[in-house]
């Protein structure tokens, strides 16, 4: 019997400026894993990337936005933990990306003649 694969619908969205990248899935990840108490060495690691590239994708995004996204944890020098801005910012990106992929899988279901799935949706069985 021929098991016919299912398309997978995928998304790749950013906020940037005229100097490029600013905010995007990436740095989300970055946030997330330092909100969930790894170091931002740990983070870096986590995602394939030195500290130094992760400290400056975290400074651009502070220098746009404005405002700290980490800072040092109390009683702990090497570690960080999110700012209010910095919780703030990675629940607003992640609550957009999921209306935009959640409109986009609807859309996908609509125009094609196929069954499109999220990207994370377990496999068809």
């Amino acid at each position: 019997m021929h098991v016919r694969s299912q398309p997978i619908v995928r998304l790749h969205l950013w906020l940037e400026t005229e100097k490029g990248v600013f905010f995007g899935l990436g740095r989300l990840q970055l946030l997330k894993d330092i909100q969930a108490g790894q170091s931002l060495k740990g983070a870096a690691e986590h995602l394939g990337m030195s500290y130094r590239a992760a400290w400056g994708k975290i400074k651009k995004t502070e220098e746009v936005m404005g405002v700290r996204l980490i800072e040092k944890r109390r009683g702990n020098r090497q570690g960080y933990q999110l700012t209010e801005a910095g919780q703030l910012l990675a629940a607003s990106f992640e609550q957009w990306f999921q209306d935009v992929e959640a409109y986009a899988l609807k859309r996908a279901r609509a125009l094609f003649p196929c069954e499109p799935k999220a990207f994370k949706d377990p496999p068809a069985t």
